[in-house]
């Protein structure tokens, strides 16, 4: 069931990151930004779900949270921060230029 949800968070990412870069670049940064995105999700995945059948033990494993959901969870938590200077930080830095009137240098 959380990985419901987590897969569908990623779907809006994907949305998001590729209309951003379609809007504010072109069409080829656009799909850059997607082949960004599923390199960082495909590998972090492989990675994480290494790590959590090391650290995850079997008698924990419930319908609801399993290893594959650890997994998820640690790789969204990484992603978040990767994701957050490489696709969103530059619309906050706008935002807060246009709040205090200074001027980059």
């Amino acid at each position: 069931m959380i990985e419901i949800f987590i897969f569908q968070l990623h779907i809006i990412a994907v949305v998001y990151i590729f209309v951003k870069n379609w809007q504010n670049r072109t069409l080829r940064d656009a799909f850059l930004g997607l082949g960004v995105f599923l390199l960082v999700f495909s590998i972090g995945w492989a990675l994480t779900g290494s790590l959590s059948y090391a650290i995850y033990p079997d008698a924990w494993k419930t319908p609801y949270f399993n290893h594959d959901t650890l997994s998820l969870v640690l790789l969204s938590i990484f992603e978040s921060f990767f994701f957050y200077h490489f696709f969103f930080k530059d619309k906050i830095d706008e935002q807060n230029l246009k709040v205090t009137g200074n001027e980059r240098i």
